[in-house]
Order: C-alpha cells, then sequence, then structure tokens
C-alpha cells in the first residue's frame, strides 16, 4: 500500500515538473518571415512614394540591370525627396529625366554592388557605390555625400530577391569638383588657392591622386604670414618654400576622417610627418612643434578628400 502511495506521488510530481516547463506545449518557434518575392525595382514600382524614382530608373535604362540576379542594396529616395532636389537645382523633372548622363551618375550613386543591411552598415567609413564614388553613413543613420549634404535613412532592411532597399529622405550626389575645385570654390581657400598656383601645383593636386588635404583658411596664412613676418607677395614669390609648405598639408590616398591613425606618424607629400590626436589636433614637425586644429572633415573630390585646418602647419 505504501509502495502504490509512493508510486502515485512520484507521478504526480513528474505531472507537476513537466507542466511547470511547459512540456509538450511549449510554444513553437516564430515561423520564418517569408522569402522576398518582389526584386529592388519590383518594390519601387509597388510603392507610390517611390513614383518619380521609378520614372527615373527608367529614364537612365537601369530597370534591367537593377531587375537582374545581382545583388543590390539600393537608398531609395522618395518623391518628396526628388521634389526638394528639383528645387535645390532649379530645373523641371522633365528635364532631369531628359538628361541620361546626370540621371546615371546620381541613381547609381545610389546603389551599392552588395547586400548591406542596416546592422552592417560601416559606420564613418567610405562605402563606394555603383557609381565609383563613396558616400558616409554615421551612427544616426545619417548619410554625408560627396557635397557634404545630409540625408536621413528613414527605413531599412526592405528585403529583395535581389538585395536590400533603404529609404532616405533626401537624394544624395557624388561630387564634380577635384580638390583644386573644392579649393577654388570656396571664399575661405582663396590664398590657399593662390599658393597652389604659384607653387605650380595646380596640374598635380587635379590629377588621379586619390589625395588627402589639410586646407588651410585664410585666416590661417594671415597668421603665419605675421609669424613668419613676411608679406603675401613675398610668401608667394619664393616658390621653393611654398611647395615645401603646400605638399606638407597633403597626404596620398583618400584618408578619412574616421580613418585617421590617431597619435600614428602621418607621412606627407613633401616627406615629413605630422600626428592627429583624438581631439583632431594636428602636432607639425617646427620647432617648437605648432598645433592646428581640424575644423571641418570630409569635404569629398572626384580625386581625394579635403579637411579644414584653422592654422597652417610647417615640415622641419
Amino acid at each position: 500500500m505504501k509502495r502504490q502511495f509512493l508510486q502515485a506521488l512520484l507521478a504526480a510530481f513528474a505531472a507537476f515538473a513537466l507542466a511547470a516547463c511547459g512540456g509538450s506545449d511549449d510554444p513553437a518557434p516564430a515561423p520564418a518571415a517569408p522569402a522576398p518575392t518582389k526584386n529592388v525595382v519590383q518594390i519601387a514600382q509597388g510603392d507610390s512614394k517611390f513614383s518619380i524614382l521609378v520614372e527615373a530608373v527608367v529614364a537612365a535604362d537601369l530597370a534591367t540591370t537593377l531587375s537582374g540576379t545581382g545583388t543590390f542594396t539600393v537608398f531609395a529616395p522618395t518623391d518628396t525627396a526628388f521634389a526638394a532636389l528639383l528645387t535645390e537645382l532649379n530645373i523641371t523633372k522633365a528635364a532631369l529625366l531628359a538628361n541620361k548622363p546626370l540621371l546615371t551618375q546620381v541613381l547609381t550613386y545610389h546603389v551599392l554592388g552588395s547586400k548591406v543591411l542596416k546592422a552592417d552598415v560601416p559606420v564613418g567609413k567610405p562605402i563606394t557605390t555603383l557609381q565609383g564614388e563613396p558616400f558616409t553613413v554615421d551612427a544616426t543613420l545619417t548619410i554625408t555625400d560627396q557635397r557634404a549634404r545630409k540625408a536621413k535613412i528613414t527605413d531599412t532592411d526592405i528585403l529583395a530577391t535581389n538585395g536590400v532597399v533603404h529609404v532616405i529622405d533626401k537624394v544624395i550626389l557624388p561630387t564634380d569638383k577635384n580638390v583644386v575645385q573644392v579649393a577654388q570654390s570656396n571664399p575661405q581657400f582663396s590664398v590657399l588657392v593662390e599658393a597652389v598656383v604659384a607653387a605650380g601645383l595646380t596640374t598635380t593636386l587635379s590629377g588621379p591622386g586619390p589625395f588627402t588635404v589639410f586646407a588651410p583658411t585664410n585666416d590661417a596664412f594671415v597668421a603665419l604670414l605675421g609669424e613668419l613676418k613676411l608679406t603675401k607677395d613675398q610668401l608667394l614669390a619664393d616658390k621653393a618654400l611654398l611647395t615645401k609648405v603646400l605638399t606638407y598639408h597633403v597626404v596620398s590616398g583618400r584618408v578619412l576622417k574616421a580613418q585617421v591613425p590617431v597619435g600614428t606618424p602621418i607621412t606627407t607629400l613633401q616627406g615629413g610627418k605630422f600626428t592627429v590626436d583624438a581631439t583632431l589636433a594636428i602636432t607639425d614637425e617646427s620647432t617648437p612643434p605648432r598645433k592646428s586644429n581640424i575644423t571641418a572633415t570630409d569635404i569629398f573630390a572626384t580625386n581625394g578628400v579635403v579637411h579644414v585646418i584653422d592654422k597652417v602647419i610647417l615640415p622641419k
């Protein structure tokens, strides 16, 4: 009798433990998300907020390419984004759609040749597009294009059979200027431009590069003239000195802010080195060493990138 009671008690306990653990009634794992059935073009065609983007893709003869078997990431501007671009460029939609070279350049700047989900976006690093030029994305999912314009990624990871679509609120644009033209287009670099011309470096710095230019402002050059007790004409007339100083501001390769090797000597085209600390302050090789602050970064050019500095740096 006692044995039967113990067996009943153990059975009851086992049933209770099984119920407490969920037993065979455990919830089934969540079903996998259904596989996408549309390619990136069909996704845009199926959403009314992308009507201008679809027109643009067709006008640029890119529909077949983007419907193909390749893997793409498309940063898709909305109709509102395109309307803002038309105002910015002061052109009509018809004029934009009729300009196939421009349209192709702009659209392919919104496409990557691989699938990059939100979690895989390389924050702060150059992301190379099908157009050939890069843009960057920061931790807030804000894109900075090559003209220092900003676009917010407002929706992510819309999966397609041949890639993924992210929605953006502004059309991004590649640059159409090399590093010399970037300086020429900004009045705060007028003395720098005069110096580059006087040193005979215009052709070199307009070449394929790529170059990273640490560009001193006009105020930086004025301070240098006071420091060296020279007039601007005297500085511009000394080609040897000018070439030595200017090439000390240029580094081979495109080095974005996120790629600057903090605390490690950076070799310049002049042959000398400088260092950059975590606050983006440069220490040069003059005696005694001088400090310059990087005040603006990642101004893209077709052949490199420009960073703005507030003091002319000097080699040994």
